[in-house]
């Protein structure tokens, strides 16, 4: 836990170095919203793992330094809060509070309404749910591959997502995998990129003046906003039709509903939509980003792709056709998950966290004030070689302990969830996610080509997510054992020589 300064070698903020920046301003107008992770990854090179940066009359210090990171996480709620302006800009958006931009008092009730909705034990009983989701989504690659048809890879990842917290969540069939009817999608793609350019914009001119990205997401969060009032009325009126409902909810949103309703818990329907919103952003966003950078890696490393593949049709072999896939399968998945692990220590979706120090305190050597914003760079030594071997290397290997690494090091420098009290609560059901896709991705297809427009390497975008630009995914469907007879280039199988039994995988 980070203490109050007690020597006199403590270097002040002021102090330190930093990026020189413009009168006034500082260095606000340097910043490029999309690749200021980069930017900031780029100036702790060069000015150290601890520096300062100037925003307009504000000093900020970033901290590059994994241990430093780990103390700052971990000192929530006490010591550091989510940042005053979130807070502040969120809610002038429109956004009502929940558990992501909360704090205080708070904070502390509703995390205690929200873990008990993401225990495992209640996400196991909403499981069918997300089968059903997999199942839409073999279908629809299934079609991709039938048409030669490239898929937007992240586009379609993020209807599997929007469906599958939609039904877990609130018990709703949204159903965008089956249709082109994806508007709550196109809603809450509008949120989260403005309320982070707005975060680090020096003018708030849309208080005077609305341009028509303003007024787009007005409109998106006026229609999301008014959604989850419906999910949340179909809620306490299924709870009122059913009571033993409460003991045993159907979906997240009823198991919170019951427990903001029991005695004393300080929670009111405001406080719930708050939360429903923040399931819908961030389980749409970060889950399919990290499973869009993942598959991109597995198509670049040859050797993990097919001791994937091999795992996940090794679980699945012996299986009837269509049957279904089910929590044990998932869990048999070892090497799938320390792929998922490896992509998220490599490309996080949150490479950067700002938050706000609550008191004077310390930060590793630097004594930083009350009120001090400290963003911490989330994956600076989980890519340095004085911290890993290989660190920039894509190797899942190491999260098993083969080959002489050790996964304790990687856990202690990847924190892709947090750490400490704020850790996320969704972490569970974020995994369970990832295994279903990769299993429908590799039990059913082989990948032909995962690749951007120009064939180079994807671009890290930032708009609060950081997420991988323009990658499109073409397939093959593989069937018992061996590849479907219709290929991409449109010639079957037997005028390619055969059958095409599938490769052996080792």
């Amino acid at each position: 836990m980070t203490t109050a300064a007690t020597t006199g070698t403590l270097r002040r903020l002021r102090d330190l170095p930093g990026p020189p920046g413009w009168p006034l301003l500082g260095n606000l107008p340097q910043i490029e919203p999309a690749r200021f992770h980069l930017q900031l990854g780029d100036w702790a090179r060069q000015y150290g793992r601890f520096f300062r940066l100037s925003l307009a009359n504000r000093l900020l210090l970033v901290v590059a330094d994994h241990r430093a990171v780990a103390t700052v996480l971990r000192d929530r709620p006490e010591g550091f809060r989510r940042t005053d302006r979130l807070e502040s800009i969120g809610l002038e958006m429109g956004l009502k509070p929940g558990l992501f931009g909360v704090n205080g008092d708070a904070w502390q009730r509703q995390r205690r309404m929200v873990m008990a909705a993401f225990d495992p034990g209640h996400v196991k009983a909403y499981y069918p749910s997300l089968a059903r989701c997999g199942e839409r989504l073999q279908g629809r690659w299934a079609e991709a591959a039938t048409d030669a048809r490239p898929i937007d890879l992240q586009a379609d990842l993020m209807r599997f997502t929007v469906d599958a917290i939609a039904g877990l969540a609130f018990g709703t069939d949204v159903n965008t995998l089956q249709s082109d009817d994806d508007i709550i999608q196109r809603h809450l793609d509008k949120i989260f990129p403005k309320l982070f350019t707005r975060m680090i914009t020096a003018v708030p001119y849309w208080r005077f003046f609305k341009l028509p990205s303003d007024r787009e997401l007005d409109r998106a969060l006026a229609a999301v906003n008014s959604a989850i009032d419906g999910f949340i009325r179909n809620a306490r009126q299924r709870l009122a039709d059913e009571p033993a409902l409460r003991s045993a909810p159907q979906n997240l949103l009823q198991a919170m509903v019951a427990a903001a309703d029991e005695p004393g818990s300080g929670i009111d329907d405001a406080q719930v939509a708050g939360n429903v919103m923040t399931m819908l952003l961030a389980g749409e966003d970060t889950t399919a980003n990290t499973l869009a950078w993942c598959i991109w890696l597995l198509h670049r490393h040859p050797q993990a792709l097919q001791r994937a593949t091999a795992e996940v049709r090794g679980v699945m072999a012996g299986e009837p056709e269509g049957a279904a896939v089910t929590l044990e399968h998932l869990a048999r998945l070892d090497y799938v998950e320390a792929c998922m692990h490896e992509t998220m220590r490599l490309k996080p979706v949150a490479p950067q966290l700002p938050l706000q120090a609550l008191k004077d305190t310390v930060v590793g050597d630097v004594a930083v004030p009350m009120g001090t914003v400290v963003i911490s760079l989330m994956r600076h030594d989980s890519i340095d070689d004085a911290h890993l071997p290989e660190a920039q290397a894509f190797r899942p290997e190491r999260w098993l302990g083969e080959d002489g690494l050790s996964p304790a090091s990687a856990k202690r420098i990847s924190m892709p969830f947090g750490a400490g009290p704020r850790i996320c609560p969704g972490r569970y059901l974020a995994l369970q996610e990832m295994k279903m896709v990769l299993l429908t991705l590799l039990n059913h297809f082989d990948i032909e080509s995962v690749v951007t427009g120009d064939g180079s390497e994807p671009a890290e975008r930032l708009m609060f997510a950081m997420a991988p630009v323009g990658l499109r995914m073409r397939l093959r469907e593989w069937l018992c054992g061996r590849r479907a007879g219709q290929l991409y280039d449109g010639r079957s199988s037997q005028a390619l020589g055969g059958g095409h039994e599938a490769p052996k995988l080792l």
